[in-house]
């Protein structure tokens, strides 16, 4: 795993084998960086992670200067394994938490984020509920964006608020505007 850009660029990491993960490919996450860089300034966003795994996304947004990063995922190794990671490149602040992604979105009533990305496992079920339970919660304004990487097999351009969709291989980058912006 490496640090595409930012304070961080070119750093290696290297997460605890075995982790139940399938992290975002280089390529696929340089395309979204890309993407995100040409409509925000990091450096006052707001992102959550749902189903941070190796903290691979949120270790990027660290790196390029995004003022607050949320990470969740509900396995410990995960979460000890993100911790790790934020203390080898010295990274202060952001909250990792260890919970489920259901439970997460379910119980917060905080303000709401600029970017939310989520990377559920392929087979997961319920992945479309989740998606919508974001899009109808707290989670966006009008100018925020869900992302949402999943198998090229899973159809989400019929959910409200899509606005594109960017293929990688077998994965699938989905991207969504607030609904009732």
């Amino acid at each position: 795993m490496r640090i595409i850009a930012g304070k961080y660029r070119g750093r290696l990491l290297h997460p605890p084998k075995g982790l139940p993960v399938r992290p975002t490919t280089d390529r696929t996450k340089e395309s979204l960086f890309n993407i995100l860089h040409n409509w925000y300034d990091w450096e006052n966003l707001r992102v959550l992670e749902l189903f941070a795994g190796t903290g691979n996304i949120s270790l990027e947004f660290w790196s390029r200067g995004v003022a607050e990063v949320i990470s969740v995922d509900q396995h410990p190794r995960c979460v000890k394994a993100i911790e790790m990671a934020k203390k080898e490149l010295g990274i202060v602040g952001g909250n990792v938490i260890r919970m489920d992604a259901f439970s997460y979105v379910r119980q917060y009533k905080g303000p709401p984020f600029d970017i939310v990305f989520m990377d559920p496992p392929y087979a997961m079920p319920r992945q479309r509920d989740l998606v919508e339970m974001i899009l109808n919660g707290p989670f966006l304004h009008d100018k925020s964006t869900l992302i949402v990487e999943h198998s090229s097999q899973v159809k989400l351009s019929d959910l409200p608020g899509f606005d594109m969709e960017k293929t990688y291989g077998s994965s699938r980058l989905s991207f969504f505007d607030q609904p009732n912006a």
